[in-house]
């Protein structure tokens, strides 16, 4: 192998990976690289399907005998490479206990003379890490250790190259459907999803990857963290999203009638059946079912929710027959699923055959960034439903929001947000607008790190909140923020100079929210 091999290759390889074609043709342009340029046998790469968790072939160059042919993680040389996630070199295939030789059906004789390198094809995966996604082999002439090494090398930088390239198609699909922003900018989709933070991102990244799959998808998080809007996102990022979007609430229908709800009945199936009845999973054929609370199903319920998705059967009510449908399941819960699976409360068979796909939705109060893009988003919101004249939130009351630790996550801090703009009645949402739980508990903070606030600091507060967004609206200028205040001049130079407040700050100033802190 010559250094002008490897250059003339990864010039073709770049070249290959450039915007503009199918990632199927960028990455068939690579594998011919490598066959043309570098004279690697069989180049392949294999991936993992979601489904099963298996890898197979997902493309290659050449003849393959047994495409179908899958390899489980942690079996075989391949398998072993994608669990390890580290580069394996096999100097001779013949007499390799480990070479399973199951897709391309070298004969003995071409093995005596072959050797196989395979190594990982990784991603990052939003977490600081990386996540091996795939694995990308070749075949080539038995050689030197030496030389072998320096092959194995030049396939990890051409492997890192297409993880790369998965990373930006991967990012570029969760952006177009998430109408993604730069990360200073809050994301937001029809579902009304907002995010700024990088936890979120990651979450939404991981709902656009698992989206276009079947895969049964495991929404974790407290209440109110937003995990329905999710399960919207992702029957809407789904080949399914023409199809209906069927919801269950398993924890708000008494446990007898959960079962009804959900597979149907027949006419005199019980007492009051008094004509036949379509469960949700039939009504969801073809598209996608949410059951929200799974950790409530009874375990009747459970037997039968397991049948359904791995028979793809259910049996209504005093029928005798099954009936077939096709449903993608996603679930949500925010109890612990492994505790009650200990306590023989919730199915074992259940529960690893709905998390296939986990996705934890963080509490609020771990996101903080996230709080602002939210409560201006429901501002907006609730002013155009109720027709306000609420426009933005003033420094003090974005304080409190911030210092509050919103046990109802996002529900919570809509609700807040709602009353709020009701109860206000100028173009400026205040800190007393807000409601007592909220000044409560900035109290109890402050009464912690010292004393409580009495009369006149309190009354100092509202002076600076007054004064502040009165500047903020006349752009710096003193003389107009006075004359809107009804003081004179003097009272709000004198106010400006106890308080700190320094008018040349909101000279460039926006009449959005967020502005400036004072001195």
């Amino acid at each position: 192998m010559t250094t002008s091999q490897c250059l003339d290759t990864l010039g073709r390889v770049l070249t290959a990976l450039e915007p503009g074609h199918s990632f199927q043709e960028c990455l068939r342009e690579l594998l011919n690289a490598l066959t043309e340029n570098m004279h690697f046998d069989r180049p392949h790469i294999m991936v993992q399907d979601p489904e099963s968790g298996v890898l197979r072939l997902s493309l290659f160059s050449g003849r393959a005998d047994s495409p179908d042919a899958a390899y489980a993680p942690g079996t075989g040389i391949t398998g072993r490479v994608f669990s390890a996630g580290e580069s394996m070199i096999v100097p001779c295939m013949h007499n390799q206990s480990d070479f399973r030789n199951r897709l391309f059906g070298r004969s003995e004789e071409e093995m005596e003379h072959l050797a196989f390198i395979c190594v990982p094809v990784r991603v990052e995966n939003g977490a600081g890490g990386r996540e091996t996604i795939g694995t990308l082999s070749v075949d080539t002439p038995t050689a030197p250790a030496d030389e072998l090494a320096l092959r194995c090398r030049f396939l990890e930088t051409v492997a890192s190259l297409v993880g790369r390239q998965v990373a930006w198609l991967q990012e570029d699909l969760v952006r177009r459907h998430f109408q993604m922003q730069p990360d200073d900018l809050p994301v937001r989709n029809d579902q009304g999803i907002v995010a700024i933070s990088k936890s979120m991102r990651n979450v939404l990244r991981q709902i656009g990857q698992a989206g276009p799959s079947k895969a049964t998808v495991l929404l974790r998080g407290e209440s109110g963290v937003g995990k329905e809007l999710m399960a919207q996102a992702l029957h809407s990022a789904s080949p399914r999203r023409s199809q209906p979007l069927v919801r269950l609430n398993c924890a708000a229908l008494p446990a007898d009638l959960v079962e009804g709800e959900l597979f149907g009945w027949k006419k005199g199936a019980f007492t009051g059946a008094l004509q036949n009845r379509q469960g949700l999973f039939q009504q969801a054929d073809g598209g996608t079912l949410f059951l929200d609370e799974i950790g409530d199903l009874s375990p009747n319920a459970q037997a039968k929710v397991l049948r359904a998705l791995q028979e793809g059967e259910i049996q209504p009510l005093g029928e005798t027959r099954t009936l077939r449908v096709d449903v993608r399941l996603v679930c949500a819960t925010n109890r612990p699923l492994e505790t009650l699976v200990e306590q023989q409360l919730f199915r074992e068979d259940l529960y690893y055959r709905i998390n296939v796909f986990p996705v934890f939705i963080p509490p609020l109060r771990e996101r903080p960034e996230d709080i602002l893009p939210l409560a201006e988003h429901y501002l907006q919101t609730f002013s155009r439903e109720y027709e306000r004249p609420v426009q933005r939130i003033s420094t003090p009351a974005i304080d409190l929001m911030l210092q509050y630790h919103w046990p109802g996550n996002i529900r919570e801090l809509k609700n807040v947000m709602e009353r709020a703009v009701l109860v206000c009645d100028d173009a400026t949402l205040r800190a007393h607008h807000l409601p007592a739980t909220l000044q409560s508990a900035a109290s109890c903070r402050s009464s912690q790190e010292g004393a409580r606030p009495g009369f006149e600091e309190t009354v100092a507060r509202v002076e600076q909140e007054f004064i502040v967004d009165a500047l903020k609206t006349t752009r710096g200028n003193i003389h107009q923020a006075a004359r809107d205040l009804g003081i004179t001049y003097r009272v709000i130079y004198y106010k400006m100079k106890k308080y700190g407040i320094d008018y040349r700050r909101f000279l460039a100033g926006s009449s959005r929210g967020g502005v400036p802190q004072q001195a």
